[in-house]
């Protein structure tokens, strides 16, 4: 016999009679796929098939057959104006089911443990539910005092480094709600409860990229967090650490914010993000601001 059957009935090619080209020529379709998909994400607003085919090394032809036939399973739109081609609803859906809380607490484990390891300090991953923020995964520092926060702890979104960075990702009209149904409550004397100081806040925070709490929720705490970004961009969560004031000096907070920043990228790229390289910014300061 010159062909074997599949476990469908289908006769495929046997072993050193055609398998092993047939093999290869799908090892590279599926290669050449998968760098359009990845360069079709790189570019947000859309690429042209021209371009596309420059930055993947492809024959025009080539690259349009693959483009086609991914449209046609929905892992690739066209957008009907310009004609440039973004990443599809069905490869949204796709990743989604992987980034569950468990994944996304998985993924983010060893990341805090290792920002922990560098800073001294608990680390915290957290994400939104509804006007407050939930600490799905958190390490402890070495010190011997330390924040209590459990795992699974709710948390206020307006005084709370983490949640100021979750609420700055909404949109205009998904932070107007917030605010209107949203009663501030005052925990301390710095608690930000006023709506047009919580605005001006949440600006900076989207500026800068990164958030404080300076004794806003717990008067004797102090914390820096930045945002953690998904595959398609937006804000998954928020990645943070923090400690007692008189360890975490308002000069050690800042220290310890580049060390953040690194493990929020990290944790981004885990989760498929790639930042385009960005100048250096000036850590934004944290005394002296008014409230």
């Amino acid at each position: 016999m010159t062909m074997d059957e599949g476990m469908s009935g289908e006769a495929i090619p046997a072993e050193g009679q055609g398998g092993e080209a047939v093999r290869g020529a799908g090892i590279q379709s599926i290669s050449r796929a998968f760098s359009i998909l990845e360069e079709i994400a790189r570019n947000r607003d859309g690429i042209a098939l021209a371009e596309l085919s420059k930055r993947v090394a492809l024959h025009n032809s080539t690259t349009f057959h693959l483009v086609k036939t991914m449209v046609s399973l929905g892992y690739i739109q066209q957008l009907r104006d310009s004609k440039r081609y973004r990443i599809g609803r069905r490869l949204f859906t796709l990743a989604a089911g992987a980034l569950d809380e468990i994944e996304l607490v998985s993924l983010a484990t060893p990341v805090l443990e290792n920002l922990t390891r560098l800073t001294g300090e608990c680390s915290h991953f957290a994400i939104r539910s509804g006007a407050n923020i939930v600490v799905v995964a958190k390490t402890a520092g070495a010190g011997m005092f330390q924040m209590v926060d459990q795992v699974g702890v709710v948390r206020p979104a307006h005084c709370t480094a983490l949640g100021k960075v979750l609420i700055a990702a909404l949109t205009p009209e998904q932070l107007g709600r917030y605010v209107a149904s949203h009663e501030m409550q005052r925990f301390t004397p710095k608690t930000i409860v006023e709506p047009d100081v919580l605005a001006r806040e949440l600006d900076e925070v989207r500026r800068n990229d990164i958030a404080f709490d300076d004794g806003e929720f717990d008067s004797e705490a102090r914390c820096v967090a930045v945002p953690v970004r998904d595959f398609t961009g937006q804000v998954a969560g928020a990645i943070g650490v923090s400690g007692p004031i008189w360890r975490l000096s308002i000069q050690a907070l800042q220290e310890k914010a580049k060390q953040v920043r690194d493990a929020a990228i990290d944790l981004s790229r885990e989760l498929g993000y790639e930042a385009r390289p960005e100048p250096a910014r000036l850590l934004p300061k944290v005394a002296g601001k008014k409230r």
